[in-house]
């Protein structure tokens, strides 16, 4: 606000802060998660703690003992972590919790990927929030982020200069652009639901059946000369046309004649002549794969197949890279999938698909992520915050409380009070001073 400002502006800005405040943080953060066991919640990597032990591997804490417990700390934000139990009351940190009191033993069932020490992508780059101009995309089977160049989605900026400001969005081309200064990815948010790495492709046989079929999108390209391209897309349906002026067109003797559309079909007379013991029972569909089930996934593209099968006998750090082998007759690219909107419904469920669906629940149901409980107090001003406070303490020390805000109110007054008589204006510094001699005093009250 500068040295100066008007009531009214200390006012706005007051109100303005509080609703950010209420949007960042509308949860309580008065308890550790550590007691609800192994969930799926949103983990923090204390790089402070870290660095305080360096020969300990690195650990993860919860939203509610990132704020409570390490509030002074440099902290990274992992985000959704599934089957994570928080690190802060164990013995693994020497911080202390201040949410779980009991010491625990430290976590043997936690998995500690490359995440926790600081490094995303297969690129290997350590992020730094003040500095990455790109999206990154998190996978949903690992969990890792990648950026949105190392997915082939676009070129790699030439610089990393500080993200600018975002401006105001138009179409949707013009919003994915504006957060970032860079031109919309090759496959945009709105086109696709979520993301499967190349390595996780390759080690889940259901999404490795699927992948570059109707739904499951890839980004190839045939030579390292062409464009990336997007396969998988799925085609719109046609609609049948109706020929209504030759419904009045007689059939050829030979040929049977078909109903028109809303019109009964007659009973065949051979079907009337069977006896109903002799007719075939038609059985339901089974709810679950059955040995006989026939295998719905759509045809692979056998380039597809060809492209996963090279990208297999790369080590970890070349999964980036593109097969050395050119021509119309392989697809070049990193080997991720792109699933569509409606993925979960479309898988095949025959005797060789489900027991990969099945060892990964999150490909059949979406994953509840734990979230702390609302605060109630949030969004409230600092007047009804103390308010309410000033209710909960017991008589004697809300009395006290009231006086003593009675007697701070009077003496603010009296500061006040000459610079109304001359007509001068308070600035910043001459708050300042009343609240540091009302510190002093109390001070030397104590001594």
């Amino acid at each position: 606000m500068g040295d100066s400002a008007t009531l009214t502006a200390v006012l706005e800005s007051q109100a303005t802060l509080l609703q950010e405040a209420a949007l960042a943080l509308p949860h309580q953060f008065s308890q550790c998660t550590y007691s609800l066991g192994h969930i799926r919640q949103a983990v923090y990597l204390c790089l402070t703690c870290t660095r305080a032990s360096p020969s300990s591997p690195p650990r993860g804490i919860c939203s509610a003992c990132s704020i409570a417990c390490h509030t002074d700390h440099e902290q990274l934000e992992l985000f959704p972590k599934r089957s994570f139990r928080c690190d802060c009351p164990t013995r693994a940190l020497s911080h202390p919790c201040t949410l779980h009191t009991n010491l625990e033993e430290p976590n043997e069932k936690n998995v500690y990927g490359r995440n926790f020490q600081g490094i995303f992508c297969r690129c290997g780059r350590p992020y730094d929030a003040e500095k990455e101009r790109e999206t990154m995309i998190q996978c949903l089977a690992c969990e890792d982020w990648f950026h949105e160049s190392c997915l082939n989605l676009r070129e790699r900026p030439s610089s990393r200069e500080p993200t600018p400001a975002a401006e105001p969005a138009g179409d949707d081309g013009a919003s994915d652009a504006s957060s970032s200064g860079l031109p919309p990815p090759l496959v945009r948010a709105d086109d696709y639901d979520a993301l499967i790495c190349s390595s996780c492709v390759r080690r889940i046989d259901a999404v490795r059946r699927v992948a570059g079929t109707p739904g499951a999108l890839m980004v190839v390209r045939s030579t390292e000369d062409e464009p990336w391209s997007i396969i998988g897309k799925e085609e719109p349906k046609e609609v049948a046309q109706v020929d209504i002026e030759g419904r009045d067109e007689k059939p050829a003797p030979d040929t049977p004649s078909s109903p028109a559309v809303g019109e009964k079909r007659e009973r065949s007379p051979a079907k009337e002549q069977e006896p109903e013991a002799k007719r075939a029972r038609v059985s339901p569909e089974p709810s679950s794969a059955s040995p006989s089930s026939p295998c719905l996934a759509p045809p692979q593209d056998p380039r597809v197949s060809g492209l996963l099968t090279k990208l297999d006998g790369n080590s970890p750090a070349e999964d980036a890279g593109e097969p050395a082998v050119n021509g119309s007759d392989r697809y070049l690219g990193a080997g991720d999938v792109f699933l569509t909107e409606g993925w979960r419904d479309r898988w095949c469920r025959c005797k060789n698909c489900e027991p990969s669906l099945l060892s990964h629940p999150f490909l059949l149901e979406e994953e509840e992520t734990y979230e702390p409980p609302e605060d109630p107090d949030s969004g409230l001003s600092l007047e009804e915050l103390g308010m309410r406070a000033l209710q909960r303490l017991p008589r004697e020390k809300a009395i006290d409380g009231i006086m003593a805000f009675n007697a701070m109110r009077d003496d603010l007054m009296r500061h006040l009070r000459p610079f109304a008589e001359k007509g001068e204006e308070v600035k910043e510094a001459d708050i300042r001073a009343f609240f540091d001699a009302r510190i002093q005093q109390l001070r030397s009250k104590r001594q």
